[in-house]
């Protein structure tokens, strides 16, 4: 017989696990280092070619590897999760991840390390989605949302953090202690996990969808390559081009596959949920404005204003430090509960665009660094609003039993946002750089045409030039996310006042379940269980409403 969620020792009064905190940490502690390996690999370049005598390609295929297998798998990633259990394939995520760092760190040759960087993408996807889910599934609606805005905070902090670590570890250290040093992380992780973490799956039998995991995987796979492709070979070369046709036109058929399965892994009928479309449409614009500024601005750093690349990663951290100060504050949460989801997404949206305008304005050209320290922190601060705020609307709008899939769909969104932010931004920069600077549009990047130009005078014209451009680029980009960030909030505004159920209306208790421990049946906890009104227009009859 079942105990009661009081007597449970899995769960405590109301459903809040006792040990939330520290098993969020747990879980942060190996987010973190999964983020850390997206970037750690670029300060090693200089080792790599001359200890294992890496070609550009080779090179190319160490970075890219390990971003390519994880962008793919997310989505196939938290559906497993969400079928076989979250705790079970977060400890899946972990083993791949350190064996794969294990043979990363002890690699003889290019194709070793490639390999080993492909295994470690599985193991990250893994992680990266069953760690937000499992934060959905430990905290209630009331802490929820603190508890997103901590784990955004390490995705901040990983991304600024990656190459300052491995900058460290490479002046006392070879290359593979960067990657060696993720082991003893992995078995504490795993060890923690095992202990603290309770079990939860969706309590519905459902029979995976193998077609649209392929079908996702693939089309996933060929987009990012395009888009990782597009700035080295252009965007408009037969090679990005046909990857970018394939990767659509395989997510296209995965679109249609979903709509006509019975068991569909992602449920296309959400999109007809104003939240999820408002939210969806946020995140986008949060990681286009973030990853397609910061891209741009390291180039500026170092070939227009000199910095090291070490000296420029110092540079852009200030951003990512003001996301990490904000989070841990909890402003974002208490902001949430005060003034509402739309809100607060709005005021983070402005102060991203504002942040973005205050580079273009302050930061380019002769502005050096001051105006764009300013532009930076401006633009953290709008990033620790609206992120927290649109990772907790996309995981409230989707049922709880699909919260595996709510967090591959986060991840999915961000790699598509920062794909749309380098190409789109990058290509309006091009566009200025070359009408300023036309005898310079043939070289492959700008380091080669400052390394061409012919004295000088021509090499401070395109500095100037590189400038004017990162300042347009920047313009375009705060329009972008302003007017996004204002529609999106709309949106979210709409969906709340259609969601609000009549005052006293009955419930509907969650459909996900928490497996109690030693065996014993399973039951649905409290937390987060209530679901706010009944099932709208276009929800599936095997489906709960949007989370509350």
């Amino acid at each position: 017989m079942t105990a009661p969620a009081a007597q449970r020792p899995d769960l405590a009064p109301q459903g809040r696990h006792p040990q939330r905190w520290l098993i969020l940490g747990v879980i942060c502690l190996a987010q973190l280092t999964v983020l850390l390996d997206n970037t750690v690999l670029n300060v090693a370049i200089p080792s790599l070619t001359a200890e294992l005598d890496a070609s550009t390609a080779d090179i190319q295929w160490m970075i890219n590897a390990y971003s390519l297998v994880q962008a793919g798998l997310l989505l196939t990633a938290g559906s497993s999760a969400d079928r076989y259990g979250r705790k079970k394939m977060l400890l899946v995520g972990l083993g791949l991840f350190g064996v794969g760092s294990l043979v990363a760190g002890l690699s003889q040759s290019s194709a070793q390390l490639i390999a080993a960087r492909a295994g470690m993408g599985v193991g990250g996807a893994l992680l990266l989605t069953t760690t937000l889910a499992v934060v959905v599934q430990i905290f209630d609606d009331t802490e929820r949302v603190k508890a997103i805005g901590i784990w955004s905070t390490v995705s901040s902090l990983g991304f600024a953090a990656g190459p300052l670590f491995g900058g460290f570890v490479l002046d006392h250290f070879w290359w593979g202690a960067i990657f060696l040093i993720n082991i003893p992380v992995a078995l504490i992780a795993l060890v923690a996990v095992v202990r603290l973490v309770p079990e939860s799956r969706s309590g519905r039998g459902e029979r995976p969808d193998l077609l649209g995991a392929l079908l996702s995987t693939i089309g996933m796979t060929a987009v990012v390559f395009a888009i990782i492709s597009g700035p080295e070979h252009g965007w408009t070369s037969g090679q990005v081009l046909l990857t970018a046709f394939v990767g659509v036109a395989v997510l296209a058929g995965f679109v249609l596959w979903e709509l006509h399965v019975p068991h569909p892994m992602l449920d296309m009928h959400f999109f007809r949920n104003q939240k999820f479309v408002g939210a969806v449409a946020g995140a986008i614009l949060v990681a286009f404005g973030m990853t397609g500024s910061l891209f741009l601005l390291t180039q500026h750093l170092q070939f227009v204003l000199g910095y090291e690349p070490l000296e420029a990663g110092l540079r852009t951290a200030p951003m990512a430090l003001t996301v990490v100060v904000l989070n841990l504050t909890g402003l974002g949460a208490r902001a949430v509960l005060k003034f509402g989801t739309p809100v607060v997404i709005a005021a983070g949206m402005s102060c991203l665009a504002a942040g973005l305008a205050a580079i273009a304005v302050l930061g380019g050209g002769d502005g050096g660094y001051g105006g764009m320290l300013f532009g930076l922190v401006v633009m953290g601060a709008g990033v620790a609003l609206a992120m927290p705020a649109m990772a907790n609307a996309i995981m409230s709008a989707i049922p709880p039993e699909k919260a595996g899939v709510g967090a591959g769909v986060n991840g999915m969104l961000a790699e598509f946002g920062n794909g749309l932010g380098v190409a789109v931004l990058g290509a309006v920069l091009n566009a200025r750089f070359a009408a300023l600077v036309p005898a310079a549009v043939g070289a492959a990047s700008l380091p080669a045409a400052l390394a061409a130009a012919d004295g000088p005078a021509a090499r401070e014209q395109i500095k100037d030039a590189f400038a004017s451009g990162l300042e347009v680029s920047q313009l375009v980009g705060a329009v972008a996310v302003l007017a996004g960030g204002l529609l999106a909030a709309l949106l979210l505004r709409r969906a709340e006042r259609a969601e609000t159920p009549p005052a006293g209306a009955a419930k509907t208790p969650r459909a996900d379940a928490v497996e109690a421990p030693h065996g014993e049946a399973a039951e649905p906890p409290v937390a987060g269980a209530a679901q706010a009104g009944g099932a709208k227009p276009g929800d599936r009859a095997d489906s709960t409403g949007p989370a509350a």
